[in-house]
């Protein structure tokens, strides 16, 4: 009797071990075909992002080191020249010197007016919906067409009008003098550019509870106090994303510059981008412009990482 028992038991535990073995087979099966499922998913993705943005990083790399005018099939490698000139190029230094007086007057005006239109668009007044469209249709426009009627606005009907009213700063177009070109570009990419911000940020103020406010308001706190306290803190993840676009847009400003003002008046308005535009395919200097644009790239990535680190900690969680 004991005997049966015994094998009873062994046969027990040999079934229960070839179960486990089996079970972890078939989990570890499951598992390898799940890691084949979202391989699969994620091929054609990283096929994609590796043609048509790792390959050119690195194609633009290698031809930065280069004397390659965009044309010849022949070229020599040169080294660090191009980037050893870039520093050395009073061009060059001037258009990033006015490209980040452009981004820094840029990122001010459309965290202000964004912040500020989202707040009044934010009430509950009857027909809001229509305000918030109107106020987002410069979004949809493209920026080539913005600058054309601009630039006729600059040119014919401003003039027009400081003559009329003698006023005499209108009375020449804002886009004729160095001191003045800089701003008028400024206005329209302000005018276009800040219907998204304000957009996101209206987006960031539903967010926030209204106890917050309620309670706030009992214990007597200001108007300015609640919004300090308790709506900066909750804008800060939305704050943090329209300083990264709008840097970006202010750093790579090309549109608005090339159809205002070309550059001018007396490269009074030569962005980076429209320098690196001219050296490629105006001057032939095309391994000289990716290395500026390699440059540029870099800029733009120091300034969004300050930008990203200084606003995680500002963050509410």
């Amino acid at each position: 009797m004991l005997i049966e028992l015994l094998k009873m038991e062994m046969g027990f535990m040999a079934s229960d071990n070839k179960k486990r073995r089996f079970g972890w087979l078939g989990k570890k099966s499951k598992d390898r075909s799940k890691h084949i499922t979202y391989a699969l998913f994620l091929t054609p993705g990283l096929i994609l992002y590796s043609i048509f943005l790792v390959l050119p990083v690195v194609m633009g790399i290698y031809y930065s080191v280069t004397d390659w005018n965009g044309i010849s099939r022949r070229f020599n490698i040169i080294g660090l020249r191009n980037y050893r000139n870039i520093f050395r190029d009073k061009r060059f230094l001037n258009a990033v010197g006015f490209n980040l007086k452009y981004t820094l007057a840029l990122t001010i005006c459309i965290v202000v007016l964004g912040i500020i239109l989202a707040l009044l668009l934010n009430k509950r007044v009857k027909g809001i919906t229509g305000f918030r469209a109107l106020y987002f249709f410069p979004a949809v426009l493209s920026a080539l067409s913005v600058t054309l009627i601009f630039g006729q606005i600059f040119y014919r009907v401003l003039p027009q009008i400081g003559d009329k009213l003698n006023i005499a700063f209108l009375q020449k177009s804002l886009l004729s003098s160095k001191t003045t070109a800089p701003y008028g570009v400024l206005l329209v990419n302000v005018w276009q550019g800040v219907a998204l911000p304000t957009l996101l940020f209206l987006a960031g103020l539903q967010t926030i509870p209204e106890e917050l406010y309620e309670s706030a308001e009992i214990d007597g706190a200001s108007a300015w106090a609640r919004f300090w306290h308790i709506t900066m803190p909750f804008l800060v993840p939305v704050l943090s994303v329209v300083l990264v676009l709008t840097a970006k847009s202010g750093l790579m400003v090309f549109e608005y510059v090339h159809s205002l003002t070309d550059g001018g008046p007396g490269g009074a308005t030569e962005s980076i981008s429209l320098l690196i535009y001219r050296h490629a395919f105006v001057e032939n200097k095309f391994a000289y412009s990716i290395a500026e644009a390699m440059v540029a790239g870099l800029l733009i990535a120091a300034i969004s990482v300050i930008q990203i680190s200084i606003s995680n900690r500002m963050k509410v969680y």
